[in-house]
């Protein structure tokens, strides 16, 4: 049975933004058996080019039900359901914020027809709803109102479920399960959190041999027992006995957990795990005559590296445009080999490094400014993140630059100042990859709060 669903939005995130209208039509694969949809009063203004794409204005939505008025209709609909939609986790993320406001943890079965779509109805330009469902055939009655799309929605996945009819495969969770080893419960499956954290999988002996992270532990499991795409990885499949997994609350602790326990526990399956997606990096040091230099290299133990890149071209492009920002010389960041000036020198960019007419201290200081980007701001400081609830926060230590470990405490005691905070570190080693998570993550990514001390 499949609870097809669309919603309407004030916006695209579901942390900042609300619902403004709702639609679930039951269908059991041939036919809708029941159908709901209401307006919902967002408690906030509908942005006006919101309401010039979906037509619902704040008017509209004054007198409709608040989504805690109709949450309880939305769970008994959706109970025992499989939730699809197009775009599915647009949806299911959106549905699971509105529960998660109101304290309760909204989970379900997942079906994205975006997803289905494209592997059983390759060759399209466009996937959106719109454009798939003319080339479909498919009409849509009203066009970006939750019962229109999700109408459309139910006629998509009849026609998808025809299609894989006619293949010969299942959508049904004996496809998935295949080849899985018969003493897994998989009943697991429906329990797996929908949360950032650490996951394991053990064999028939209780022996540890695969960890690893996501910000989504649940489809990142599903993946891994749907996964036929290599020997190596269909053998692990069928060795998988139990699943236990650990909420961490953010992205960078997983990732910094993960990383230190496959050091020490070494898995079997985490041997061949494929190497991190950063293989080049800017190393910094200091030549005979006191410059501060750049240069880019394959990842190494050795040097100081300030950043790491995915390709040798993108570390490349980066010292170009720290030339360019900061007036470095070329052959002091290693991108002109000459006994003589560098090129920029010679057409009037470079202040003369490379000939001795620019002294070291003078040009060092710009280089010093080009490294504040790459280093941490304080050599002593807690990063503040989200927790595993509402209540707890995470905390990672640097001391003098170094990774000292991560912790959780009540954000209720820090009424006392951060002896709470510092008790609550778990000490860890520092190394190279630990250095490059928490740099390539800063660099891509914001915390909740940095408190230097």
């Amino acid at each position: 049975m499949y609870a097809i669903i669309d919603i309407e939005t004030t916006g695209g995130s579901p942390r900042h933004e609300r619902i403004t209208e709702i639609a679930i039509y039951i269908f059991d694969g041939e036919n809708i058996i029941k159908e709901y949809s209401t307006l919902v009063n967002p408690e906030r203004s509908i942005p006006y080019f919101i309401t010039n794409l979906t037509g619902i204005t704040n008017e509209m939505v004054a007198d409709a039900p608040r989504f805690y008025e109709i949450a309880r209709d939305i769970v008994e609909l959706t109970e025992g359901m499989t939730f699809v939609a197009h775009n599915a986790r647009f949806d299911y993320g959106f549905i699971r914020q509105e529960f998660k406001n109101l304290g309760y943890n909204f989970s379900r079965r997942l079906l994205d027809t975006v997803s289905l779509a494209r592997k059983l109805l390759p060759g399209h330009k466009s996937y959106s709803l719109g454009r798939l469902c003319n080339d479909l055939d498919i009409r849509i009655n009203g066009r970006h109102r939750a019962a229109g799309d999700a109408l459309a929605t139910v006629e998509l996945l009849k026609l998808l479920l025809a299609t894989e009819k006619e293949r010969g495969e299942l959508l049904s969770s004996k496809a998935r399960n295949s080849m899985l080893n018969p003493a897994l419960d998989t009943s697991v499956i429906d329990r797996l959190p929908e949360e950032p954290g650490v996951y394991y999988f053990y064999n028939k002996d209780n022996k540890l041999i695969y960890i690893g992270k996501s910000k989504n532990i649940k489809n990142r499991v599903l993946s891994h027992l749907s996964n036929n795409r290599s020997k190596r990885a269909m053998e692990m499949k069928e060795n998988i006995v139990t699943i236990d997994w650990e909420l961490t609350g953010n992205e960078l602790i997983a990732l910094l957990k993960e990383s230190e326990e496959i050091k020490r526990e070494k898995p079997v399956y985490n041997r061949a795990q494929r190497r991190t997606g950063f293989q080049w990096g800017i190393y910094q040091y200091t030549n005979n005559n006191g410059y501060i230099c750049f240069e880019y290299d394959s990842l190494k133990d050795e040097g100081n590296l300030l950043s790491v890149f995915t390709s040798k071209e993108r570390a490349r492009s980066e010292l170009g445009r720290l030339i360019e920002k900061y007036s470095l010389c070329q052959k002091f960041c290693g991108l002109y080999s000459s006994k003589g000036s560098c090129f920029h020198h010679q057409v009037g960019l470079c202040k003369g490094a490379c000939t001795g007419d620019e002294v070291a201290a003078s040009y060092n200081l710009r280089a010093r400014e080009a490294m504040n980007a790459y280093v941490f701001s304080s050599e002593n400081f807690f990063m503040i993140d989200r927790g595993r609830n509402e209540n707890e926060r995470s905390v990672i230590k640097i001391t003098r630059g170094k990774y000292c470990g991560y912790g959780f405490f009540d954000i209720n005691e820090m009424g006392f100042g951060l002896e709470s905070v510092h008790d609550s570190i778990k000490a860890s080693p520092d190394n190279r990859d630990i250095q490059i998570i928490i740099k390539s993550y800063l660099k891509n990514n914001r915390v909740e709060k940095i408190i230097n001390f």
